[in-house]
This record gives C-alpha cells, structure tokens and sequence, in this order.
C-alpha cells in the first residue's frame, strides 16, 4: 500500500509522506515513556512529517536540524533562492536534493507551517550559526532556537606524528601534501570541479612539489590533473587511519558550495590540519579565516588557489594555525559538552 501512496504522491511532487507506518511508532513502548522526542534528518524516504502531532500528543519535541529540509518546500539546500521565507511556489530548483518531479513546493511549505503550528512543546537545535540565523526567519521561529555544534572524540581524532603518518601512507616527506574529502566529490554540491579548476590555476613549480590525498568517492575526477600526483583513498571508516591522513596532510581542501556544519571539517580542526575553503553557510564557524584556515570568495576557484600558495608559502603560519584548531577543538567540540548543551534543552521542555 505505501508503494503505491509513493507512486502517487511522488507524481504530485511531494515526498516522504506516503509513509504511512510512521502513524504506529506511537504504539512503540519506548516512545510511550519517552518525555521528549528528538527528530533529526526526516526527508530519506522512511518518515512521514505528517505523523508528527500524532508522535508529539503529551511530549515535547527537538528538530534537530542538518540542513535547510524543515523549513522549505522541498530542498535540503536553496542556495540563492529565499522563497522559504514567504511560502516557497516557484521553485527555481525542482532538481535540488530531495528532487521533485512537480512543483508543489507551496503547498508542501503550508503542510509543513500547519503541522508545526499544532506542537505544543518544541525546540529547534542548529548545529551552525548561519543555519539558526535562517530558522529564524522561517516557519520553525514559533520554538525557541539554540545552536549546538556537533561534539567529536577528540581521542579517537588528534595530531599524530606527521613524519610517521606520511611513512604509513608511503607519501614523500618531503613534498606539500594536500588533502580533500567528502561522501561523493562528483557531487556539485561539494565542489569537486571548483577544486579541480582550483588545483589547474596553482603555479607549474608549486604543482611538482604536490601529493593530492583524496577521502570518498568520486576521486577519479583527478586523474587528469598535470603535474600533481593524486592518491585515491576511498572511504574510510577508521578513525584512527583517518587521523593519520589529516596529519599527514599540510592542508585540507573543502571546496563545497553548501555546507552546515561539515563534519570532516571538525575532524581536520582536531587533527591539528589547517583549512581551505569558500566562505559559505557554516563553514566559517569551524574555517575562522587567519585562525583556523583561508577563506576564498564563494565559487571563486582563483581565489581558492590563491589562498592555497599564501598558506603553502608561510609554514610559520600554518603551524600556528595547526594549534590553534586543536585548541579550538578541546574548547568548544567535546562529546561532553554537546550532551550538557543538549540535556540543558529537554529540561527547558518540561
């Protein structure tokens, strides 16, 4: 049956609510004791917003939220487009993740207005200061807004010899050694081809001097890079080998177009690992431009190599900026103190 609720639903441009066995979690005995609920990414296929009065009748509720979903017609990410802030319609984006095949953005944002409008206890957790700043101007400003980052195992993720990280991964001691890395760097989002266009622009002399490490997939986009020698890494799911790439990196690469508040971006602050990214969304919360990295002009890939050679050129600086991101790390990214951040909210909830 709910196949078939896809089948129609989907044709209509609307997703996600044809699950409709979200409507019997509320049987479930752990949601039954539960005081507060809390929601996190709810746009994969498998819950249906429509489900919430229902799941929150007599309990609080925290939306967690990852990126943009919650407050718009469809989208995860609206880039340029701020029709979120009076009722979507219009989309100039169908095709933005999760895509739709017809415009029905308007009416899935009154959906969403109207089933937010029957919560009566809620909060609304953001991991980065731009994406609370945009919920407040949006559907979800009814509930009170705190900004949380993410907490990391700052043991697992540390600086680890550089000397023994690069003997481990077979890389030249001697050469500048670039890292970048994300899920799917195909993926335009992610800016793999501003990085490419980035790493083409570089000085012919710096290039030879360069190893190009590469996390996730999509790496192969690199192969036809002149001069730089590139090393796919695939994913990798341990921590511990993933510290020893951050180490034995000079610097790492984030050549997104939309981010929150990426996660490898924490992992590289607590690797000691100075930044290069563009200065978008929540990026510069952990890229703190001359502190923690370079920020380049929104897609502006001379720019982005342009900060690549400064940082390249001055290794006085880059070992300050290697402190101060473990620093930054300790201060404000333990597990601890997010789980305190979070336990202070459900409180407030009661």
């Amino acid at each position: 049956m709910e196949l078939g609720i896809k089948f129609l639903t989907s044709r209509l441009g609307l997703n996600d609510i044809h699950c409709i066995s979200t409507f019997s979690i509320p049987k479930l005995k752990m949601v039954q004791h539960a005081d507060v609920l809390n929601f996190h990414i709810l746009h994969s296929n498998y819950f249906s917003y429509l489900a919430l009065p229902k799941l929150l009748r007599g309990k609080a509720g925290v939306f967690t939220l990852h990126d943009m979903w919650n407050f718009t017609g469809h989208c995860a990410y609206s880039y340029d487009c701020k029709r979120w802030e009076t009722g979507c319609g219009k989309c100039p984006y169908l095709s933005i993740q999760p895509q739709v095949k017809r415009d029905s953005t308007a009416l899935e944002w009154r959906l969403k207005q109207r089933i937010y409008g029957q919560i009566e206890r809620g909060a609304v957790v953001c991991p980065s200061q731009w994406l609370s700043g945009l919920a407040q101007r949006s559907i979800l400003n009814r509930f009170p807004i705190y900004t949380v980052p993410y907490g990391l195992d700052l043991d697992a993720y540390r600086p680890l010899d550089r000397d023994t990280s690069r003997r481990l991964l077979g890389i030249d001691q001697n050469k500048f050694v670039l890292l970048c890395g994300a899920a799917n760097l195909k993926d335009t989002r992610k800016g793999g081809d501003l990085l490419m266009q980035a790493l083409q622009m570089l000085p012919l002399s710096l290039k030879s001097e360069i190893s190009l490490l590469i996390l996730g997939s999509g790496g192969g986009i690199f192969k036809e890079l002149e001069m730089i020698e590139a090393m796919p890494l695939g994913y990798v799911s341990s921590d511990r080998l993933k510290s020893a790439i951050f180490s034995a990196a000079d610097l790492f690469l984030f050549p997104t177009r939309a981010d929150n508040l990426p996660l490898i971006l924490q992992e590289s602050m607590a690797c000691g690992t100075p930044m290069v990214s563009f200065d978008i969304g929540g990026v510069p919360d952990l890229v703190r431009h001359g502190i923690t990295g370079y920020l380049a002009k929104a897609e502006d890939a001379q720019d982005f190599a342009a900060k690549i050679v400064q940082l390249l050129e001055d290794p006085e600086l880059r070992q300050q900026m290697a402190k101060n991101c473990r620093a930054i790390a300790e201060a404000e990214y333990p597990l601890e103190l997010q789980a305190k951040r979070y336990i202070e909210i459900y409180k407030s909830l009661r």
